[in-house]
Parts: structure tokens; C-alpha cells; sequence
């Protein structure tokens, strides 16, 4: 049987139904008896790709698709094509069984800043281990976005491998110690706030931006879980709250694991802030966003997307921060970071905190056959609450929750 060949196709010029000129790219396809006929599909206007390299570029990853399914020789397959062809395939909207939008914008600014300016020409073949663990080595950036490199570029490789075309990773190597060896060590401890630094800092920020804080310094939810909450997904009677989405740069997506999507205990003194701030919301309704932007400059749009987190932080407890005396680099993921902390200083055990945090753990073990009971992570949560917001503050009887706040219950 003759050994089926690697089609490289053609892209020409041509003209739409509108007159418009096109590019069009040409190749052809073997029917199962035998028979070959001419194909083609038109990429797109010259007004979107104005030169024939753009063009080329555009079609490597649907190039390497029609390719795919016979045992072709490959060799001439590059890096550029392979990454053009991971983005077709991979880095788009899936729903539930896709990548969550930070983790494909994530990569894709990798792609695009680090390994096609470099690696792009080479052919698969070609990319070396010894070589790749050099260039990272140059890198002046940390060992953490080093490492996420290495492992973009592995994930490369096995998708190729999947597709076959190639059957070799030089980033992981062929046994266990032979791939490119860069370390993901953090090169400096994230900072930790004190609970006398956490209580100033609550003291200091205005009715929004302290329960935004507190309810993040009582949960430890990521900033996007953080913008994504809708008051419908509290559960002021059983004091839960859902966690359904995640909302990165406008964009609302899933969350970043099917962990990530337990829901979360709330503490009766964590509630009564959010109902006070309920009643003083602009933005009240079940479907709208707890924490929603209603600045002067969204207009007619006021109220339908959540707050830009990174500027509250940038403009609004930064500088509170500053101002009762912390000098620490504050972000959101601080905040996750302290809980963690505290959680562990209080000597809680490992699957209470893992679940406080909704972290994907790989100790089948706990995940499999141990679970911590809401009422014990409750506990938990209370004990970081006490200490930053001591009980001689606490109105010690709960208020009653407004009836269209009484959602239906929130299974734990």
C-alpha cells in the first residue's frame, strides 16, 4: 500500500460573491475508494489578512487537521503550525468540558510572548531538550513563570503525539529525569497579613470595599469567584454560599476546577455584613452582582458587569493599606494566602482546610474517602473571624433575613 504524503495544499487570491478578494487555500482529499478530488476553503478577506504569510499562517493549524488522519511523514510540521493548531483545538470555548477562560488567556499570552517568537521556525523535530532548558535558563523572570513555560511547552508535545504528529517530547523526555529540568520554587515567600494588620485595614475602608475584604479574607475565594458572586447564590438560611462562575477581564466563564465549585460556609457575623450591605447595594435583584460597577462611566451599562477588582485593590485598599502602616504588596490572592495561614496555625486538619480552600487535591486518599462536615468547616471559618473581628463587636443577635432573600437551600 502506498504510504500516504504529507499535503502542504496552496493558498491563492481569489474573489467572493461580493467582488471582495479572499484567500483561498487548496488542497486535496482521498476518498475511500481511492479516488482524489480538489478541495477547497477560503481563510478569510485580504482586509483581515493583508499579506500571503498571514494567510499561511492562519491555515497551519486546518493544514495539519487534514493531515492528521493518515500515517503522512510529518517533518515538516513547525512549532508555529503546532501552536496554531493547539489554539484551534484546544484553547477554545467548550463549555463545562473546556478550559476556563483565565487558563486559556493565560496561555495563549504565553504562546504569543514567549515560545512562537522563539521556537516558532523550528520544526518538531528539531526543538531540543538540552537546548530549550538553556533558553529558559536566560530568561530573566521567575522560576514560576519559567516552570509554566516548560509545562506549556510539554503540553505542546503531547498534544502533537495525540494528533501523531510526532511521537517524541523532548520536555519531558523519553524516562523520568531526562526532560528539561527548570524549578518552580517560588524565589520569595508570599506576603501574610497579621491579624492586628487585617483588623486596621478593615477599619480603614468604606462600607464596599470592607466586606469585599472581609469576605474574601473569610473565604479565601480567587478574585474572580470574588467578582462573579450574584446574590442569589447566597444562601442567607443556611448560611452557604454557591459558587458558580468566574469572571476574568468582563468575561464571565466557569470556575477554575470542579472543585473550585463546593459551596462555601459563611459565618453568622460574615452574613450580617453582606446584609448590610445589601441594604445599601445599588444593585439588590437576585440575578445582579453583589459587588456590581455602577460608575458614571458605564452609562446605560450600569449594574450589568461586576467590579474591576484590580482597581478597587489599586485604588481604593492599597491605599488604605498605606495609609494604617502596611508596607506589604497586597493582591487579592494576600488574602487567600492569610486564610490558608491562619486556617493552618489553628491547627485545623488538612482536609478541612483543603476543603475551605476548594483546592483539587491528588491525595485520592482524603478526596476519595475522607470529607469534612459543614458544621466542622464552619468552625474553622469562625475561628479567623474571631480573631479579626473580636465577639465584644458583634451584634449578638442575628438579624432576620429579608424574605426575598430566602433562597432555596444550598446542598453542602
Amino acid at each position: 500500500m502506498r504510504k500516504a504524503r504529507y499535503q502542504k495544499g496552496c493558498v491563492s487570491l481569489s474573489m467572493n460573491g461580493s467582488g471582495e478578494p479572499v484567500w483561498i487555500y487548496r488542497w486535496r482529499e482521498t476518498l475511500p475508494n481511492g479516488r482524489r478530488v480538489a478541495r477547497k476553503k477560503q481563510i478569510g478577506l485580504v482586509e483581515r489578512y493583508p499579506s500571503k504569510a498571514a494567510a499561511e499562517r492562519a491555515v497551519a493549524g486546518f493544514r495539519m487537521a487534514i493531515n492528521a488522519d493518515g500515517p503522512g511523514d510529518h517533518k515538516a510540521i513547525t512549532m508555529e503550525m503546532l501552536v496554531q493548531h493547539y489554539r484551534e483545538t484546544e484553547l477554545i470555548d467548550n463549555g463545562e468540558e473546556g478550559k476556563a477562560y483565565s487558563t486559556r488567556d493565560r496561555y495563549d499570552s504565553c504562546l504569543s510572548r514567549w515560545i512562537t517568537p522563539r521556537w516558532g521556525g523550528y520544526r518538531l523535530s528539531d526543538v531540543k531538550t538540552i537546548a530549550v532548558e538553556q533558553w529558559l535558563r536566560k530568561i530573566e523572570r521567575a522560576n514560576a513563570t519559567k516552570a509554566r513555560i516548560r509545562n506549556l511547552m510539554s503540553a505542546l508535545f503531547n498534544h502533537a503525539i495525540r494528533w501523531e504528529f510526532t511521537d517524541r517530547n523532548p520536555i519531558t523526555g523519553p524516562v523520568r529525569g531526562s526532560g528539561v529540568r527548570q524549578s518552580s520554587k517560588r524565589e520569595r515567600i508570599p506576603e501574610i497579613l497579621e491579624v492586628e494588620e487585617m483588623r486596621g485595614l478593615l477599619a480603614e475602608l468604606a462600607l464596599r470595599e470592607r466586606v469585599l475584604v472581609f469576605l474574601d479574607m473569610a473565604t479565601g475565594l480567587r478574585r474572580g469567584e470574588l467578582a462573579g458572586l450574584q446574590w442569589r447564590d447566597v444562601d442567607f438560611q443556611n448560611l452557604l454560599l454557591r459558587v458558580e462562575r468566574s469572571v476574568v477581564d468582563r468575561v464571565v466563564g466557569k470556575c477554575k476546577t470542579e472543585a473550585s465549585k463546593k459551596p462555601v460556609p459563611l459565618d453568622e457575623y460574615l452574613v450580617q455584613d453582606l446584609l448590610e450591605w445589601y441594604r445599601n447595594a445599588p444593585c439588590t435583584r437576585p440575578e445582579d452582582w453583589i459587588f456590581a460597577s455602577t460608575s458614571n462611566r458605564a452609562g446605560r451599562n450600569r449594574g450589568e458587569h461586576p467590579l474591576c477588582l484590580s482597581s478597587v485593590m489599586r485604588y481604593y485598599i492599597q491605599p488604605a493599606a498605606l495609609r494604617v502602616g502596611i508596607a506589604k504588596k497586597l493582591s487579592w490572592h494576600t488574602f487567600r494566602h492569610t486564610f490558608s495561614t491562619l486556617l493552618k496555625a489553628n491547627g485545623e486538619d488538612v482536609k478541612t482546610v483543603q476543603e475551605l480552600l476548594r483546592h483539587a487535591s491528588t491525595r485520592i486518599t482524603l478526596d476519595v474517602y475522607t470529607q469534612a462536615v459543614t458544621s466542622a468547616k464552619r468552625q474553622a471559618q469562625s475561628k479567623v473571624i474571631a480573631m479579626i473581628r473580636p465577639k465584644s463587636e458583634r451584634n449578638c443577635v442575628p438579624e432576620s433575613v429579608p424574605e426575598d432573600l430566602r433562597l432555596n437551600p444550598v446542598s453542602a
